[in-house]
């Protein structure tokens, strides 16, 4: 026998429109703008990448050969996106001037790559000037970093976070129109390297040496940097500051050094970064060639986690590769013409949807939830 004991009054018409009122009322209308643009979005990426692979119209051998130049470029704004994260792990800022280390170790160097050309040193010994070139980037790079720490964000220390923001802005464009000064305002190119001509067999694929070798030259100084932060006194020390500055300088830590070296870390990784772009891609070497490729690194490291290592790497690769196949892959699909020059909006457009539905990055989580 059915007594009124048994009846859920959330079963009744009455306790279901209480129900759904509480529901509807932790549901904001942003939430739920916010949850239909996500759900538009998958359903458009779904639908250009049925158009695109049942068209037919790239075979196997383009799409990997997408995704290599994209692994490549990927591991460039990898080593740019490390300097990112790892000035906010410390000091818990952007440096916004990043982009522009990059510039003036690439810029520099340029001079000397040519110079090499022309007296045959390059021709007869390729791969010691790629390094001399390294060392050279790597070392500008380094000074106007480790500069920049000391005059522009120092004194700013203790300052609101919006201060040594809006500095760093400021400095990015001071650094810009120095190097235009220095080295005039005209495009200039790194040489080519004959000894990374040629192709190589990867299974069915054939693969561009030179960007097996920016790749792998990346991926190597990535893993020493991983290596040095989690197995080094001096990685601990990094560590440490990143925690807590205060009790890490009444443990011994000289939190000065430590925060100079962080700077010199990023900006001899940002240095390498542009002697290899410069072999990937060897035109284009000018005062404001840093203002793009650190806003993607930027967006890299907001990718991966902005203040993690691990993170900035994936990031960094993953939106080589987003941005190298996804405008053939999805907005070819959509019918969209000239997909590919869209390559730069696709890059930026990912920075605002990573924003809104995932400000904490891929690997970010523990790190948003302690120090956002």
């Amino acid at each position: 026998m059915l007594t009124l004991a048994h009846i859920n009054v959330s079963d009744t018409p009455k306790g279901s429109r209480t129900s759904m009122r509480r529901l509807l009322e932790r549901i904001s209308w942003v939430d739920l703008i916010l949850r239909l643009f996500q759900i538009a979005i998958i359903v458009a990426m779904i639908i250009g990448i049925y158009n695109s692979v049942t068209s037919g119209r790239y075979t196997s051998s383009q799409w990997a050969t997408l995704v290599f130049a994209g692994l490549a470029q990927g591991s460039i704004y990898a080593l740019i996106a490390l300097g990112y994260t790892l000035v906010y792990g410390i000091l818990l800022m952007i440096n916004f001037a990043h982009g522009e280390v990059y510039m003036a170790g690439a810029f520099t160097t340029v001079f000397v790559a040519n110079y090499f050309a022309r007296t045959g040193f390059l021709a007869s010994n390729p791969w010691l000037s790629i390094i001399i070139w390294l060392l050279i980037s790597a070392a500008v790079s380094t000074g106007i970093a480790v500069l920049l720490e000391r005059i522009a964000y120092r004194p700013l220390r203790d300052a609101p976070r919006l201060v040594p923001l809006i500095t760093a802005i400021g400095a990015s464009f001071a650094l810009q129109y120095t190097f235009r000064g220095l080295y005039g305002a005209e495009f200039r190119s790194y040489p080519e390297v004959a000894a990374l001509r040629g192709l190589v067999n990867i299974g069915e694929y054939q693969v561009p040496l030179v960007q097996l070798v920016v790749l792998g030259a990346a991926i190597l100084l990535m893993v020493a940097l991983y290596i040095f932060v989690e197995r080094t006194k001096a990685g601990k020390a990094m560590r440490a500051v990143s925690e807590d500055k205060d009790v890490a300088r009444l443990m011994g830590i000289d939190v000065d050094k430590v925060i100079v070296t962080t700077f010199a870390i990023g900006g001899a990784l940002a240095g390498a970064a542009g002697v290899f772009n410069g072999l990937f891609r060897p035109v284009g070497v000018f005062f404001f060639m840093g203002f793009f490729p650190g806003l993607k690194a930027f967006t890299a490291a907001v990718l991966g986690g902005i203040g993690s290592v691990p993170g900035a790497m994936i990031g960094g690769l993953l939106l080589g590769v987003i941005e190298s196949v996804f405008p053939n892959l999805i907005l070819e699909g959509l019918g969209i013409p000239s997909a590919n020059q869209l390559r730069d909006a696709f890059a930026f457009t990912m920075l605002v949807l990573i924003l809104i539905f995932r400000p904490q990055g891929i690997f970010g989580e523990r790190l948003a939830e302690k120090k956002a």
